[in-house]
């Protein structure tokens, strides 16, 4: 797919904190992001912010039901850093899926491990309580965007408490209790924005983690 649109269409850069969409606005666009990282999530009607998912990589952003008449998004999209997007009409995306047989089943196996994602997030948050859920999410990010330091495993995406307390459907005052627990137990430190899990083998072993496949185990 990446192939086949990004040479009709030019790339786009986007600042850091740009919506793309959000809830109920008409769908018009798929989005293939090239670089950078994207939330998708919603906001409550009392206004806290809920992060389903983080995209960052080679993705696509296909928050819709395809092949619909007049869809609409069910979540809002957001830039959390600087990003590079191909911007692909909706009819355009549609019909190259459907004429395409490689690309559609390529498509529907994206969608399958997407799927089978979120279900097994969604069983580590119910059944790991707050803290198991804070674990995850942990455990999730490092697989996402880690990298091998002396200290352990760096987080490399800056992340406030606030923002990593939407990520878990917690408050920021309950993540940054939990947050320094771990900080003094030396699982964690967190320096500039950025974690660092200094020991991985003590939250898997906390959630009970089924060491699931890389592919299985992220925030996108």
């Amino acid at each position: 797919m990446l192939q086949n649109f990004i040479d009709k269409e030019s790339i786009q850069k986007i600042p850091a904190d740009t919506i793309l969409f959000q809830e109920e606005d008409p769908v018009e666009n798929i989005y293939l992001v090239l670089s950078g990282t994207i939330s998708i999530g919603r906001v409550h009607m009392k206004g806290k912010e809920f992060i389903m998912k983080l995209l960052n990589g080679e993705e696509m952003i296909i928050e819709y039901e395809m092949f619909r008449h007049n869809p609409r998004y069910h979540f809002t999209s957001k830039a959390l850093t600087d990003c590079e997007l191909i911007v692909i009409k909706k009819e355009a995306f549609e019909e190259y899926v459907l004429n395409n047989k490689t690309a559609m089943n390529s498509l529907l196996n994206w969608l399958s491990t997407r799927y089978l994602k979120a279900q097994m997030k969604c069983q580590d948050l119910i059944m790991n309580g707050k803290k198991g859920g804070l674990y995850s999410i942990l455990i999730r990010l490092c697989n996402s965007y880690g990298v091998k330091t002396d200290e352990g495993i760096l987080i490399d995406l800056p992340l406030t408490h606030q923002e990593l307390a939407n990520l878990t459907y917690g408050t920021r005052e309950v993540i940054q209790r939990m947050l320094k627990e771990l900080r003094e137990q030396d699982i964690i430190t967190y320096d500039q924005l950025r974690f660092t899990v200094k020991d991985l083998t003590f939250l898997k072993r906390e959630v009970d983690c089924q060491n699931c496949a890389f592919e299985l185990c992220g925030l996108n």
